[in-house]
């Protein structure tokens, strides 16, 4: 019988962003809360537009780098 986890593949889980996505639309919908959609979705937008301003500052980085 093989096992499963002997090809270094692990199961990673929902993590941080997405047990906190979870818990703010849980309780929107049980009107714990009464947040506009957008901050109870935000746990999945942040990080998103983080990486979007990383991956755009390193591509204007990289373009000024290239006409020197």
């Amino acid at each position: 019988m093989k096992d499963n986890n002997s090809n270094g593949a692990s199961a990673g889980g929902i993590g941080l962003c997405g047990a906190l996505t979870i818990a703010f639309i849980v309780l929107k919908l049980l009107g714990k809360i009464s947040w506009s959609w957008v901050w109870v979705l935000a746990p999945i937008w942040i990080p998103a537009a983080l990486v979007i301003i990383v991956l755009l500052g390193l591509l204007v980085a990289a373009v000024i780098e290239s006409r020197r």
